[in-house]
């Protein structure tokens, strides 16, 4: 009897999912999706264009080029899942860097960890400076961070032209230049990347189980289930690809520590916007921030907190920038950098109307902008071919971002 009791709840369970499923596809709500299907697509064309695109080599350099891509795209999804924009980020994160490499050179010889906070909190009072502005004042984002992006420029240049260096810093410190530079053992890699694996596998799981028992619309089990098994294989790939011997004349093999630096940002966003308080109010602020008002959610404070994160994002993601360059320069294209980076986020799947995004779309957008500067490096196609496909691909994931909520507007 009790077989026969449970088998008509989870055909119920089942349908009930496939049937929310089913709506949210015909909404236009694919998720990651096309944009893994569009990944894949272009790691098979670079593999068939030259052999060395999927050498761990070259996917190990490719992870360390997605970095700041990956980390500056983090810091603009806390604002795009307001409906904001941060226009100042490049030059912004280059600052705090640039403070940083001043202070650890032999001139004022600061310890490194104390530079490193310098670095962060400057980059943390740039974005809070800049939000109470814009909250207070009811200044347009895209204005106050435009005029940031000059402004910031300007200090950076002056900042690194009065150290009389020529107009570029060296790092002269070894645990920032080894942010990037430096492997962990294999071991610690497969312990680092393991663990990692089996707390993001337990949040799926958790996630979707928690779902299910209120009603709520999910993914069936198998999908679930499909996730964690996706996961899994995924970390194994990536930790073999580390461990392989990628030197020519010396044994060299490890993951970049830029990658668990990336994966503890990625952890704590994620947490932050989907565990805690500040997190579900920032989605319902960039979902209709009147109704949250109304329903008692003090949004000043949620935006301001929304810019000082990402001040603190922009901070780590430029130590990692000047670590991967061995220094700093004037010629910063902090420009370049920001438009990449929003790239990244809008490509991953986040929203530029607010309301709609994850931490992890940042990730995957940061991946898919690092493939095509460095496959099409590897084939030999010229930057103005770079820029034409990076624009490309932009174009069509904003494109799917309207249609998708033009598709959820009309079903409602």
């Amino acid at each position: 009897m009790s077989d026969a009791g449970s088998t008509p709840a989870a055909t119920s369970d089942g349908r009930t999912s496939a049937m929310g499923q089913f709506r949210r596809l015909r909404q236009g709500d694919l998720g990651l999706v096309p944009v893994l299907i569009g990944l894949l697509v272009l790691v098979v064309y670079f593999q068939v264009r030259n052999t060395v695109f999927l050498s761990a080599g070259n996917l190990t350099n490719l992870f360390i080029q997605a970095t700041i891509f990956i980390l500056l795209a983090m810091a603009e999804t806390w604002l795009l899942l307001l409906g904001e924009i941060d226009l100042s980020v490049g030059y912004v994160s280059a600052l705090g860097a640039t403070f940083a490499v001043i202070l650890l050179d032999q001139q004022f010889h600061w310890p490194w960890y104390a530079a490193i906070l310098v670095a962060i909190a400057t980059t943390t009072a740039i974005g809070t400076l800049q939000g109470f502005l814009i909250i207070k004042l009811r200044l347009p984002s895209f204005i106050v961070t435009l005029a940031g992006l000059l402004g910031w420029e300007g200090v950076l240049i002056f900042s690194i032209d009065r150290q009389g260096t020529g107009g570029t810093i060296p790092v002269q410190e070894k645990v920032l230049y080894d942010l990037v530079n430096a492997n962990l053992s294999p071991l610690a890699t497969w312990i680092f990347l393991m663990a990692s694996i089996a707390i993001f596998c337990w949040i799926i799981i958790r996630h979707d189980q928690s779902r299910r028992s209120s009603g709520l619309d999910s993914v069936s089990t198998w999908i679930t289930w499909a996730k964690v098994a996706a996961l899994v294989i995924s970390g194994i790939v990536l930790v073999l690809i580390f461990n392989t011997n990628r030197g020519s004349f010396t044994v060299l093999h490890g993951m970049p520590y830029a990658i668990p630096v990336d994966i503890v940002m990625l952890a704590g966003a994620s947490f932050i916007l989907t565990r805690t308080k500040a997190g579900r109010y920032i989605y319902a602020i960039g979902g209709n921030a009147e109704a949250a008002r109304r329903a008692g959610i003090n949004v000043d404070r949620y935006r301001l907190l929304a810019f000082i994160l990402t001040g603190v994002t922009a901070g780590v993601a430029g130590l990692l920038y000047a670590s991967r360059l061995g220094g700093i320069s004037d010629g910063v294209d902090g420009g370049n950098l920001v438009l990449l980076a929003v790239a990244s986020a809008v490509i991953g799947g986040t929203s530029l109307f607010g309301g709609r995004g994850k931490m992890v779309n940042a990730v995957i957008g940061g991946l898919v902008i690092a493939t095509i500067y460095n496959g099409m490096a590897l084939i030999d196609m010229s930057a103005a071919t770079q820029f034409i496909a990076t624009a490309i691909v932009l174009v069509v994931a904003v494109t799917m971002d309207s249609l998708a909520r033009r598709g959820s507007t009309v079903t409602r």
